[in-house]
């Protein structure tokens, strides 16, 4: 009890979504150098990058073939891992995290659909045809690393609440652009293997109720599904429902409940260490008994059970999420000319860059603000105390950095115009630092009003 009420205990407590954000923010300095040496190499040998990335290498054995480019292990198999950490922490939070309940969810879920809403409608303002139309999903996305990186530039000034509000909001963000990718971005489906996939996703579910926690289960099944989903379309590896939405279905049938429930944890390790402590001690003593062995083996498992499969694997995952896939990621897909390259019209930034950028700076920002106001306003959510709306405006401009999820997107969205995508990289790229400058300068100034802002007292 004085543990929990102590500074420690609360640092303790805070524990998982500090975590969160220090792997993200951390993780964010490598993303942004990757993308420097991705623009620096395509602009100085365009070929070298083309060839490099579109290279082509297969894995095959017996039961399976698959021979996709770099770019396409990448894209359908890193960020697959990517988007299976995704679907680990929106059932996380779901469960027992900041989405966990109405009152704790309806702010975010509110912002986050107007972020996601509001920038498309602007994006099809514009009157796309044709190719340039799927272009739509492409400034829905939020990038939740750059976003908590400029956050922290801030330092303590800003509200834990804030912190929570943005974190809750990406993930949001993540689940619908999760939902648009499977829905409008995938091709001509194969139904059969999508089936297969279903039944096996089912396996895992019923593994799951019945607290089933042997990884190597999910591991394996997870990985034959992963197959199929890439193999779904009639047009070859990564033409059908894309790849990575099977990480985040993978991802929900992940036990969320521990062996050992947490109010047992402290009874079996103090018995544990008072069996250990009560066994004679060995005449040598560099080797221990078997009891004092069996002893110590009681209290290794009750501290590797008492935390769940789902947040084990959150746990190890977010270091190589945030300091490989996402960087590596960057690498293959940044590489945005600024100089042009083969057919068109030679344009660099065009209607279309100008509609990303625009859509994702002012649809984000818009949008997350009014609707967390009308959030607030109809009573389906309570502000947070001493932050003013206009810190809630630079958090929208914050969300306004797309980069590695609006790339993806426009990865998928233009897959068949090498034109169309590097404008679209052009506008996210513009978007995203205008976005990012806008929410730090704006919530700079807001955040030092919030805190001159004294209460009113009467006497």
């Amino acid at each position: 009890m004085n543990e929990i009420q102590s500074g420690t205990g609360r640092r303790r407590l805070g524990d998982p979504l500090q975590q969160f954000i220090k792997f993200f923010t951390n993780g964010s300095a490598l993303l942004m150098m990757a993308t420097a040496v991705a623009v620096i190499w395509a602009n100085v040998d365009h070929d070298s990058y083309h060839h490099f990335w579109h290279s082509t290498f297969g894995i095959s054995s017996g039961l399976f073939s698959v021979e996709m480019g770099l770019t396409h292990w990448i894209n359908d198999g890193l960020m697959a891992i990517f988007f299976f950490v995704v679907g680990l922490e929106i059932k996380r939070e779901f469960l027992a995290g900041e989405l966990s309940s109405f009152k704790q969810a309806s702010l975010p879920i509110f912002a986050a659909i107007g972020g996601m809403v509001v920038p498309i409608i602007l994006y099809f303002s514009f009157g796309f045809e044709g190719t340039a139309s799927k272009g739509w999903g492409i400034p829905m996305a939020t990038d939740i690393a750059f976003s908590l990186g400029i956050l922290s530039l801030l330092g303590k000034r800003v509200p834990l609440a804030l912190k929570v509000f943005l974190t809750a909001l990406a993930i949001v963000d993540d689940l619908g652009a999760v939902l648009v990718i499977a829905l409008f971005y995938g091709g001509d489906l194969n139904w059969t293997y999508l089936m297969i996939a279903g039944i096996l996703l089912l396996v895992l579910t019923v593994a799951n109720l019945k607290n089933i926690q042997d990884l190597k289960i999910y591991t394996f099944l997870g990985f034959i599904i992963w197959y199929l989903f890439l193999q779904s379309g009639v047009d070859g590896p990564g033409s059908g429902l894309h790849a990575t939405i099977a990480g985040v279905l993978i991802a929900f049938t992940i036990p969320a409940r521990p062996k050992v429930h947490i109010n047992e944890f402290l009874a079996r390790i103090k018995s544990g260490l008072t069996r250990f402590d009560s066994v004679p001690k060995s005449e040598n003593e560099r080797v221990l008994t078997d009891d004092q062995l069996y002893a110590i083996n009681d209290v290794e498992y009750s501290v590797k059970k008492v935390q769940s499969p789902l947040q084990y694997i959150e746990h190890q995952f977010h270091g190589f999420i945030s300091l490989f896939v996402l960087p590596i990621f960057a690498l293959a897909n940044a590489g945005v000319t600024l100089v042009h390259h083969g057919d068109g019209n030679g344009d660099v930034f065009t209607t279309l860059s100008f509609a990303i950028a625009f859509s994702l700076v002012a649809g984000k920002g818009i949008g997350i603000t009014v609707f967390s106001w009308l959030a607030v306003r109809l009573g389906f959510a309570v502000k947070p105390k001493r932050s003013s709306w206009m810190s809630f405006l630079g958090l929208g401009f914050l969300g306004g950095i797309g980069f590695t999820m609006s790339i993806f997107i426009a990865s998928l969205g233009f897959k068949e115009s090498a034109e169309l995508l590097n404008q679209a990289k052009i506008g996210i790229f513009v978007g995203s630092i205008v976005a990012g400058l806008f929410g730090f300068y704006l919530l700079k100034y807001s955040l030092k009003k919030d805190e001159e802002r004294k209460p009113i007292t009467t006497r």
